[in-house]
């Protein structure tokens, strides 16, 4: 089944919903970046979050980057996502693998750290993007941006993201929800929600169990009644390219790349998002000046 996001909203047109399921896309990232099970969780929960985000934006051109900046021993984790349902993001260090928690999760908050930034930049394509920070509170992700939307962007919201990774470190589930309450909510939909989401199983088990992001609007928000707006598929993929990276390289200026030239005679770039290599020879960099 692919990978997609839903956006629902409740007849009152007070709270909007958004579900994804991202099992194969975080997958294909754990494979990119060759991840341990930490890293994995730490990784796919920013990519699905960056899904649904990504989602939110309304032209093709626009695009958001998440990045967490923890004292934790992955370091950082950098994500983008755009309009169009692609994502693609890394790790600073995707060898990180910690003990089980005392209850038998994945210690993602003890990887990233506790103390340290959750950047948010939304590129409109205008001359200066919007940039957004708040603390790391807990560095188990999903907590983290319920916090900057509430802080960052005075957005009272709801992040519940979860990946499960099988006995052979494979992804066997990924997926999440976004749920935010509009101008108007009252405080008895606020509890009736606030219940829904106490009430439910985590958001990795639905999708493990098959169920589609349609059903896991029902199973967990079942006592509103939600209309499905539209559906996009997503997907792990970089937008990387040998002209992109000749175009930074050129950015290095005339005196580095003729460095280049004397000390090694060529160049290796690597993409940090996908692991693509792009080589350029002595004749390539002499090009480039």
């Amino acid at each position: 089944m692919k990978d997609y996001v839903i956006r629902a909203i409740d007849e009152k047109g007070t709270i909007r919903v958004f579900v994804a399921s991202t099992t194969n896309l975080v997958e294909e990232a754990r494979k990119t970046h060759n991840t341990m099970p930490t890293g994995t969780a730490a990784l796919g929960r920013t990519l699905t979050a960056a899904s649904i985000m990504g989602t939110m934006m309304k032209n093709e051109k626009e695009s958001i980057s998440i990045q967490f900046r923890g004292d934790g021993p992955i370091k950082n984790i950098a994500v983008v996502s755009n309009s169009k349902g692609e994502v693609k993001g890394y790790l600073g260090d995707p060898t990180v693998d910690l003990p089980l928690k005392s209850n038998g999760k994945l210690d993602v908050g003890g990887a990233v750290g506790r103390n340290g930034r959750v950047i948010v930049i939304k590129d409109f394509g205008l001359k200066d993007p919007y940039i957004g920070q708040s603390s790391i509170v807990s560095g188990e992700i999903a907590e983290d941006l319920t916090y900057y939307f509430a802080n960052s962007e005075q957005q009272p919201s709801a992040v519940n993201l979860g990946v499960l990774v099988d006995r052979d470190l494979s992804v066997k589930a990924a997926g999440g929800y976004i749920v935010q309450l509009l101008p108007g909510t009252l405080d008895e939909d606020i509890d009736k929600l606030e219940e829904c989401i106490k009430n439910s199983e985590p958001i990795s088990t639905l999708i493990d169990k098959g169920l589609t992001p349609e059903e896991i609007l029902e199973n967990v928000f079942g006592k509103f009644n939600m209309n499905i707006l539209d559906r996009k598929e997503v997907s792990f993929k970089c937008n990387c390219s040998r002209d992109k990276i000749e175009t930074t390289l050129r950015s290095l200026g005339e005196k580095e790349i003729k460095s280049m030239i004397e000390e090694d005679g060529k160049a290796e770039v690597i993409c940090h998002f996908c692991n693509e290599k792009y080589n350029f020879s002595k004749e390539d960099l002499k090009s480039l000046l």
